[in-house]
C-alpha cells in the first residue's frame, strides 16, 4: 500500500482526544484490571520483564509506572566511547545535515530550525553536521539517558501534532518530527553543543524530564520555553534524563566536524542504551 494512504487515517482521527484518554487511562490506579492490561500488553510486544529492576508484574500500581520502569544495576554497561546510545530502540536514521536539512525517509526532509521551533541561531550551530533519529518501540526500555556529559542551557517544549511516529509513518507524513510535539533540550558539552530533542506522537500521555519532571501535559498551544543559569542542571555520561510515558523517537543534532558514527549503524538496525553510538571525527 501507498504510505500516504496508508497513514492517511490518521490525519482523520482525533488524535489529541485519544492521547488524551490514553493519558488517563495509563495513569490510572486500576488493581487487578491494571495488572491485566500489563499483561496482555506484555505478551503482545514480548516486553523481557527479566530485565527489570522488578519483573513482578502485579507490582505496577499503574501503567505508566511499568511503561517506564526502571532496569536492573548492570543490565545496560556503558561502552568506552565518547559518545554513547542514549536509548534502547532502532536506528530510524543518521548522518549528514546537509545544510540545515535533516534526512527522514526517501522524499522527505525537515530543518534544522523547525526541529528546534523555530530558533535560526540555535539550529545554526548544526549546519552541515550530523543527526541520528533513534525510533522506541512499544516492547522496549523507555527511558532516556545522556550521550555525552552535559550541561542544561534551555528546554524548549514547542506545541505540535501527535502523528505515530514508526517507519510507515516516518515515509508518509512530511516533516514528521518537525511537526509533531516535542520537547527541545540544548546541552553544551566537553565536545560542544547538540541538542537532544524527545518527540511525541500519538497516545504518547506525556514527557518528562529528570530536572523539570512532566512537560506535558499541560499542553497550552504555544512555544514555552526555560533557560538554565551556569551549572543549575549538569548531567553526566549515561545518566537518565528524561522519559516517554508511552514510546516515541529521539532526534540528536551535533555539530559539524564533531563525531564520527559506529561503522557498524545502519538504518533499521537495533541499539541499546550504553552502547557506543560515536567516535571523535579525525
Amino acid at each position: 500500500m501507498n504510505d500516504f494512504l496508508a497513514v492517511l487515517p490518521q490525519y482523520l482521527l482525533p488524535k489529541q482526544a485519544l492521547t488524551a484518554l490514553a493519558g488517563t487511562i495509563a495513569s490510572h490506579r486500576g488493581g487487578a484490571w491494571t495488572t491485566s492490561l500489563i499483561r496482555r500488553f506484555v505478551a503482545r510486544y514480548r516486553v523481557d520483564m527479566n530485565e527489570a529492576a522488578d519483573p513482578d508484574i502485579a507490582h505496577y500500581a499503574s501503567f505508566n509506572d511499568f511503561f517506564t520502569r526502571a532496569l536492573k544495576p548492570g543490565s545496560r554497561p556503558l561502552a568506552e566511547s565518547p559518545w554513547l546510545c542514549p536509548v534502547d530502540g532502532a536506528i530510524s536514521q543518521f548522518g549528514r545535515i546537509e545544510r540545515d536539512q535533516v534526512f527522514q525517509a526517501k522524499g522527505h526532509s525537515y530543518s534544522t530550525t523547525a526541529l528546534v521551533g523555530g530558533d535560526a541561531a540555535l539550529a545554526a550551530h548544526f549546519e552541515n553536521g550530523q543527526f541520528a533519529t533513534l525510533y522506541l518501540s512499544p516492547r522496549d526500555y523507555h527511558r532516556i539517558h545522556m550521550p555525552c556529559n552535559g550541561r542544561l542551557l534551555r528546554m524548549i517544549h514547542v506545541p505540535g501534532a501527535l502523528f505515530s511516529v514508526n517507519p510507515t509513518t516516518a515515509r508518509g507524513v512530511p516533516g514528521l518530527f518537525a511537526r509533531n510535539e516535542r520537547v527541545v533540550c540544548h546541552f553544551d558539552s566537553p565536545h560542544g553543543p547538540f541538542v537532544l530533542v524527545l518527540v511525541g506522537a500519538t497516545i504518547v500521555g506525556s514527557m518528562a524530564t529528570v530536572w523539570h519532571g512532566l512537560v506535558n501535559p499541560p499542553r497550552p498551544g504555544r512555544l514555552r520555553e526555560w533557560t538554565y543559569p551556569d551549572g543549575q542542571v549538569s548531567l553526566q555520561r549515561g545518566e537518565e534524563m528524561g522519559r516517554f510515558l508511552l514510546g516515541s523517537t529521539v532526534v540528536l543534532l551535533f555539530p559539524k566536524d564533531t563525531l564520527r558514527f559506529e561503522s557498524a549503524w545502519a538504518p533499521g538496525g537495533a541499539v541499546r542504551m550504553g552502547e557506543a553510538m560515536a567516535e571523535r571525527a579525525s
